[in-house]
């Protein structure tokens, strides 16, 4: 009866002992030793118990004794025999002495419920080969890894990006600022002398991204040497960044002309072109080696950079000289930019005038024909061809030079292979191409700024008074403007917002040194001011900033306008201003007319410059070249210095130029909103 009524107690489906599971045989008090034990059942609640198989762990019984089971124990012999070998086959590992510590009463809790798979024994009723749960500190150590490889995964990314904003905030900054810092310097480097300023070009030939200076430097010596006396001439390469001086290259006589750019290849160092009164020089920009050098006599003008002569797919150049016999005027040579060697012999020209050299420059048609401009005092233009055949004797081999242009050849003087570009009564004082940026750096061999600039238009002057451009289409004046006499040539640069290039011009007279802006759409003034003469010849530059306009740069010393406001004025205009002692850089900008900064002052005198840029920091660093002065009769220092046109600014002084007050005039700007703009402006190239 006890065996039925156990049979019929067991739970369908179950098979052997699992962890949680009840069976009531195996805990019954076989150590009771009344004929009689209760059996008391335990219901689960809701069809499910607290802790269900569906969840790790036993069920949890409610009673003291999970059941008690009255039976004989004569009767209830053979049916405990029976559970005793079903639980030794589910049991293999347990000893007979481990099954009959199994009877009795057992508690099984969260906690036991849990063992590992492994069946590791600690006493109770071990884990079995079921379901094979992991104990609750096996689950505690797994879940505590989860958490920490999940927080791994979120903190990893956030200090990696809190990494990089504070390398973005304070590292970068602070390196941008010491090579700021570094691109700010002042050597002296030989002394001043002679009527023409020293040459200087740029070119970046150390691969820092920032154009290296190129200067020809006069020394002098303790030596004598009969031809050249106590002078030592030389090019010298500067480091834009420090200063320092990278190559030295002596020459046998003072350097006129420096030019950078001229690419054997792609891969190829760049070449300078270092340029005496008779040799031509080619030196590795990077070391100061020598590629080739020639021998002219009487060199008056730098390079002009031509097409591709040979088929050799380097560039060929043309050089100015004066001829041996004296029946000629001008030379135009050839040399070979990858070798050095002559083509053919000079070409003699008579020009029949008298003046200023212009040119020669080169200049390609719309349809891909190329001529030289060049003459003395007048401007004519020979087709690139007709000097190659004269030269060489032979039929042009390349493509550039059998092209032809018929437009051109029209304008061909009778029996002649001359153009007239300018012939007239007043002298050509300057003609130049109107690209703006041109004269920041003009002794450049790059392509492709001297590609652009043999497409442009001209910028006219003539009789020293009158400014014209001619548009290259038809070889005709666009507009002719009259001014005084000017002493430099203009710079094109943008001063209104009708993407027209315009022109700076400044001449002086009487000790009045007056600064001009000519619209170069219509040939109208557009912005005019008066300044004490600073006592020198030097050009002006424009340079390109954010806001599409140009800022212009120029020398002079105190406006006379704001002179006239001051009760004590230092300088009487027109008396002392001749020789002023203080020369000082202005910068002016279209957005502020009325307003200029005065960037530096001194007393050197500036002989030269050149503007480099640096487009990582959207800056100009303005390369000047002065003398100056030393005690006694000995000439002058040559300083060399770089600055930052951006530093400049930010430490400049406001100069107010012919403001009003009068009722309906507009406001003059206040302090701070002039300094908010000029602090904000930023450069770019040309």
């Amino acid at each position: 009866m006890a065996a039925a009524l156990s049979r019929a107690l067991k739970l369908p489906g179950k098979k052997g002992s699992e962890l949680g599971e009840y069976d009531p045989l195996t805990q019954a008090d076989s150590e009771d030793e009344s004929e009689e034990d209760d059996l008391v059942l335990n219901y689960p609640r809701n069809g499910l118990g607290r802790d269900n198989c569906l969840g790790a762990g036993s069920s949890k019984l409610r009673g003291s004794r999970s059941g008690r089971l009255v039976m004989a124990k004569d009767e209830g012999q053979e049916d405990e025999d029976e559970e005793e070998d079903e639980w030794r086959e589910r049991l293999p590992n347990k000893s007979r002495p481990d099954r009959d510590d199994m009877k009795g009463v057992q508690y099984w809790s969260h906690r036991d419920s849990g063992r590992d798979r492994d069946g590791d024994d600690r006493g109770g009723s071990g884990g079995g080969s079921g379901l094979g749960v992991l104990s609750a500190e096996a689950e505690e150590k797994r879940m505590r890894m989860k958490h920490a490889v999940r927080s791994a995964f979120f903190l990893v990314p956030l200090v990696c990006a809190m990494l990089l904003v504070l390398l973005c905030a304070f590292l970068i900054p602070c390196r941008k600022g010491e090579l700021e810092k570094k691109l700010q310097w002042e050597i002296v480097l030989g002394v001043a002398g002679g009527v023409n300023p020293p040459p200087l070009a740029l070119w970046d030939v150390d691969g820092d991204s920032v154009e290296d200076v190129f200067l020809g430097v006069t020394e002098w010596t303790n030596d004598t040497h009969p031809t050249q006396g106590n002078k030592i001439f030389s090019t010298v390469a500067l480091s834009a960044v420090s200063g320092l001086v990278l190559w030295r290259r002596v020459m046998h006589e003072s350097v006129k002309y420096i030019q950078c750019g001229l690419q054997f290849s792609s891969q190829s160092t760049p070449v300078v072109l270092i340029i005496g009164k008779s040799v031509i020089m080619a030196v590795n920009g990077t070391t100061g080696k020598n590629f080739w050098t020639v021998s002219l006599k009487n060199i008056v003008s730098q390079a002009v950079l031509l097409p591709d002569l040979q088929g050799d797919s380097v560039p060929d150049l043309l050089i100015a000289t004066l001829p041996a016999d004296e029946a000629s005027d001008l030379s135009l040579t050839l040399i070979s930019g990858l070798t050095g060697a002559k083509l053919g012999h000079p070409v003699p020209f008579n020009l029949t005038g008298q003046g200023r050299l212009i040119g020669p420059l080169l200049h390609e048609t719309p349809l891909g024909a190329y001529f030289i401009l060049f003459g003395l005092g007048n401007v004519e233009a020979i087709s690139v061809r007709d000097i190659y055949i004269k030269a060489t004797g032979k039929m042009p081999l390349t493509q550039a030079l059998r092209r032809r242009d018929p437009g051109w050849d029209e304008l061909k003087k009778t029996n002649s292979s001359f153009i007239n570009i300018y012939r007239g009564a007043e002298s050509a004082e300057f003609l130049l191409p109107l690209v703006a940026g041109l004269g920041n750096n003009k002794n450049s061999l790059d392509t492709v700024t001297n590609l652009n600039s043999s497409k442009s238009d001209w910028v006219l002057v003539y009789g020293s008074t009158k400014l014209s451009v001619l548009r290259q289409r038809d070889i005709r004046k666009e507009w002719t403007f009259n001014s005084s006499e000017l002493h430099c040539q203009p710079v094109p640069g943008h001063f209104n917002d009708d993407r027209v290039l315009d022109l700076f011009i400044q001449h002086a007279a009487n000790g009045i040194m007056q600064v001009q802006i000519v619209d170069g759409a219509q040939g109208k003034l557009l912005w005019s001011a008066d300044f004490v003469c600073p006592g020198l010849k030097l050009e002006s530059s424009a340079i390109s900033t954010s806001t599409g306009q140009s800022a212009f740069l120029f020398w002079a010393s105190e406006p006379i306008r704001a002179q006239r406001n001051t009760t004590n004025p230092t300088v009487a205009p027109g008396v002392a201003a001749a020789q002023p002692l203080i020369r000082k850089l202005f910068l002016l900008h279209p957005a502020y007319p009325t307003i200029l900064l005065e960037l530096i002052s001194t007393t050197d005198t500036a002989v030269t410059s050149a503007v480099s840029y640096h487009e990582h920091q959207k800056d100009a660093f303005y390369i000047i070249v002065s003398s100056r002065p030393t005690a006694g009769s000995e000439p002058g220092a040559q300083v060399i210095k770089s600055m930052s046109l951006r530093t400049a600014i930010s430490k400049g002084k406001i100069v107010r130029l012919g403001e009003s007050n009068k009722p309906g005039d507009p406001v003059k700007p206040g302090a701070y909103e002039v300094n908010k703009f000029f602090r904000r402006l930023t450069f770019k190239q040309q």
